[in-house]
This record gives C-alpha cells, structure tokens and sequence, in this order.
C-alpha cells in the first residue's frame, strides 16, 4: 500500500461522526465476559456474538472500523462469508490487533512489556492478505509515587515504533496505544504528569524509526482521576486536561486520536468525549473513539448468549455506537 493510501485509511478511521469498534478480546477475556451472562465461550458463540454486532443495522452510520482477534479475522459468518467480507461490504474498515499481550518486565517488579515483535513482519503480511487494514498495539503503564519508572517507558515506547514500522512496511495502519492506568489512588494531576512524559517518549521513538505520523492514529487513555482517588476530577476538568496533553505532546500530523475507555462506565467514556469535542479551542487532529466494553456492555447483557435476543442485542449496540458517534462531534446530549 502506497503512503498516500495509508494516510487516506487513517483519515477513513476518523472521518467526523464515526469511530472504531474494538473486538479484539482474546478468548481468556472474552470467556470472562460470557461467564458474567450465563454463556458458554465457544467459537460458534463468539463468532454469532461478534456477528451479531458486525451486521447491527444502521452502525456503519456511526462505527469506521473494527478491531478483531486473530480467531475472529479468520472465522466466517454463519452463511460461510467471510467476517472481514461482512464488515467492507457495509462500509467498515477490518483492523487487526497483534500484540501478544503484557508480560512482566524484568528486573522491574509490578511493571509491564508489551512482547509480540518477533516473527511480525510475517503476520503481517498474513494479516494483509486476510484483508486487515489497520492494526493495534497496546502498552500499559501503572501509576504509583514511583511508577513508572524510565525503563518501562523507554522499552514500551520502542516497542511500539517499532510495531508502527512493520505495519506501514505491510501497508497496514498502525495504531499506537500507550495506556496509562485508571487503577489507583493517584490524582489526576498525577495522571497528567504521567500521560505527558509516556506520550513524549512514545512520540520520540516514532520519530527515529521514521514512522510516517500522516498514517498512524494515536488510542491513549484520558487524563482522569485514579480508579480509587478521594477526589475525582469533573468531565469539564477531565476535557480540558486531556485535551492541553494531547496539544503539548501529539504532533499535528496525526490524523486523529481515538480514546480508550480504560475502566470508565459507558456513560462517563462518552461524556468526556463529548466534552472534549465541545471545547471552544482549535486542535489540529479529530478526537474520536476506539471503544470495547464500553460500546459492548450492554448489547452483550441484552443477547445474554441467545439467539432469540439477536435484537436486543443490536440495538443496544446501536445506542452506543449512535452516542459515542454524536460525543465526536459534541453533539451528545
């Protein structure tokens, strides 16, 4: 895929009114989603659960793009067609994600690396053919008085430009996710603290492995209050918070930057979203979302692991797609 055509993809992902659809639990995760409704995870169940949600009417409306798991991207419909066909034949961008999840980081206890770079170069060019065009890779971050320390920043940051490299060498999107977590006591002034410092770093390391920015999206987490901070911060200081970061330290180029909702209920994931769109202030990229439980808590309650629920299911999905799509114009109410 040319430059021109990774920049017109991650322009695609951001397009006004409309954001990302995150379906990449792994079976582990996605096991304990189905243990909470009462369902048992096998893959014709999470493949009519995710299918279920790829085929909701009227979502393209407001969903650009899906990220699906290596079961999902090669698993077909219950008619036999292909997911990833399903998904661009209603106008929806497949992603990938291809991280191989958090591992403890040596020699710095309570602290994470993200593994999964060996053999990428060859999933990728799997994944390209599979049909994916944008990919995920996701960092995480543990804020205490201390953490996290220079290491854990240093060796997710490069880990994660070196990630962006292999996708856009496939031709694929990368988007880069340094998550800063919600648990804790910590402030959100903290938090802030926090934020800027991963996010310089992170941005530093694109730079030297000559990350093309114009083709990449940015997914970090909102500056908030920690999980189990006395004082939690109000949607117009968490608004106003992220957005200041995000200006001191996410160059121009990028296209847009599509948020987590990291342990936030589905509400509080759109209000703050709303509330950054809906600041009086220029900003040189779209602020959009890149959302899983938060998009998909309540259409998982309303299938409940039932056929007959197809429905329910859909247009509880649809409700949160329709809300967070309003939230990136400021135009929830």
């Amino acid at each position: 895929m040319s430059e021109n055509k990774l920049h017109a993809t991650a322009r695609a992902l951001v397009q006004d009114g409309k954001g990302i659809l995150a379906a990449d639990e792994s079976a582990p995760t996605i096991k304990k989603r189905f243990d909470i409704i009462k369902a048992e995870s096998t893959e014709d169940n999470r493949r009519d659960y995710r299918e279920m949600l790829f085929t909701t009417p009227n979502a393209p409306q407001y969903i650009s793009g899906v990220i699906l798991f290596d079961e999902t991207i090669r698993q077909k419909a219950a008619d036999g067609t292909p997911l990833v066909k399903v998904l661009e034949s209603v106008g929806i961008i497949p992603g990938i994600k291809v991280d191989m999840g958090a591992k403890d980081l040596a020699g710095h206890p309570g602290e994470k690396v993200t593994e999964g770079l060996d053999g990428l170069r060859e999933r990728f060019a799997d994944y390209a053919k599979l049909g994916a065009r944008f990919a995920k890779w996701r960092a995480v971050y543990q804020i205490t008085d201390t953490l996290p320390s220079p290491a854990c920043i240093a060796v997710n940051a490069h880990a994660l430009a070196r990630y962006a490299a292999l996708a856009q060498e496939a031709g694929i999107v990368p988007i880069v996710e340094p998550e800063v977590l919600m648990d804790g006591s910590h402030t959100i002034e903290r938090c802030d603290e926090v934020t800027e410092t991963v996010l310089r770093s992170v941005y530093g390391e694109l730079a030297i492995q000559n990350v093309s920015l114009e083709g990449s999206l940015l997914k970090p987490n909102m500056v908030l209050s920690g999980k189990d901070c006395a004082e939690q911060a109000s949607v117009d200081e968490v608004a106003r918070r992220t957005v200041r970061c995000l200006k001191r330290t996410v160059p121009s180029a990028v296209p847009g930057i599509v948020f987590l909702s990291g342990g936030q209920s589905d509400e509080q994931a759109t209000l703050h979203l709303n509330a950054m769109n809906k600041l009086d202030e220029p900003r040189p990229w779209k602020l959009s979302f890149s959302y899983g439980r938060a998009l998909q808590a309540a259409p998982l309650k309303a299938w409940g692991g039932k056929a007959a629920n197809r429905k329910a299911g859909q247009d509880a999905f649809f409700e949160r797609a329709k809300a967070n799509g309003l939230a990136t114009t400021g135009a929830y109410a």
